[in-house]
């Protein structure tokens, strides 16, 4: 039996595959001298800067903020990496996702059924998206914009 459950790959792959690129370029891109001369604002704020640019070109905006250099062949390829995971790598797993839910049976409701159209499912569904981008992205929240507030405060 096959079903969207029974496939944590395709969904692993689904929910990680983009973070992992925005982060991995993002951690080159801050150790690289030669990307880090087009950062105009050092420090935390520049690590803000690649974050957003990065996360930006993968979901499809392709904006940055005034204060990096995008227009340099490196930022220029690993954006554009970036634009080709986040518009086709994610097709993969998720035609692998409806492929399986084409294929399955459709089965009676029971005790344990969790019917779809309810707030409780909504609400689990928003908690878990939260979830999952909150684990992924609060590492980098908190060194750049949360660093970036207290360093103004002392």
């Amino acid at each position: 039996m096959t079903g969207p459950l029974r496939r944590p790959l395709e969904l692993t792959l689904y929910l990680l595959i983009v973070p992992f690129v925005i982060l991995l370029f993002t951690a080159i891109a801050v150790v690289r001298p030669s990307s880090m001369a087009s950062i105009y604002n050092p420090g935390p704020h520049g690590l803000t800067e690649v974050t957003y640019a990065y996360t930006s070109a993968s979901n499809n905006n392709g904006s940055a903020f005034a204060g990096l250099n995008g227009n340099t062949n490196w930022y220029n390829t690993t954006l554009g990496i970036c634009m080709l995971f986040g518009r086709f790598a994610l097709m993969v797993p998720i035609l692998a996702i409806a492929g399986s839910l084409g294929r399955k049976q459709r089965i009676p409701a029971s005790g344990g059924t969790l019917p779809t159209g309810t707030p409780l499912f909504a609400l689990m569904l928003a908690g878990i998206a939260v979830l999952i981008v909150g684990l992924t992205y609060l590492p980098v929240l908190s060194l750049g914009p949360i660093v970036e507030h207290f360093v103004g405060k002392f």
